[in-house]
C-alpha cells in the first residue's frame, strides 16, 4: 500500500469514527476532538520520513548520513515492507498513542 492510499483510507477511517462520535455524543465539540486527535495520530504514523527513523533510536538525535541513506535505499529495493520492527520505537508509539487514544476515550465518554 502506497503512503497516499494509506493515508486515504485512514482519513476515511477517520470520518466513520467522527460520524459514529457525532451520533453517540451529539457534540460538536466532541466532534472537532476527535478529528483533531486522529489527524495527529494519522500524521504521526503515515507521514514522517521512514529512512530517518528507520535506524536504531539511539542514533534519531543524529542527521541521517550519506551511508545511512544509501543503506536505505538499497533496503527499500530489497523488501517491500517500509516499516521495521524496533523494540524501543514500538515502546515509544505504544505510550504516547496508548495515553492520546486513553485521554481521548475519556473525554469523549465523559
Amino acid at each position: 500500500m502506497t503512503n497516499e492510499a494509506a493515508l486515504r483510507s485512514s482519513m476515511v477511517g477517520l470520518a466513520l469514527v467522527m460520524v459514529l462520535v457525532w451520533l453517540w455524543t451529539q457534540s460538536l465539540k466532541k466532534t472537532v476532538i476527535t478529528y483533531a486527535i486522529g489527524v495527529s495520530l494519522i500524521a504521526g504514523i503515515v507521514l514522517p520520513d521512514w529512512d530517518f527513523f528507520d535506524r536504531s533510536f539511539s542514533r534519531w538525535t543524529y542527521p541521517v548520513t550519506a551511508e545511512e541513506r544509501a543503506a536505505a535505499l538499497s533496503r527499500k529495493s530489497q523488501s517491500s515492507s517500509r516499516f521495521r520492527v524496533y523494540p524501543m520505537r514500538m515502546v515509544v508509539y505504544v505510550a504516547v498513542y496508548g495515553y492520546a487514544v486513553y485521554r481521548w476515550w475519556m473525554f469523549v465518554t465523559k
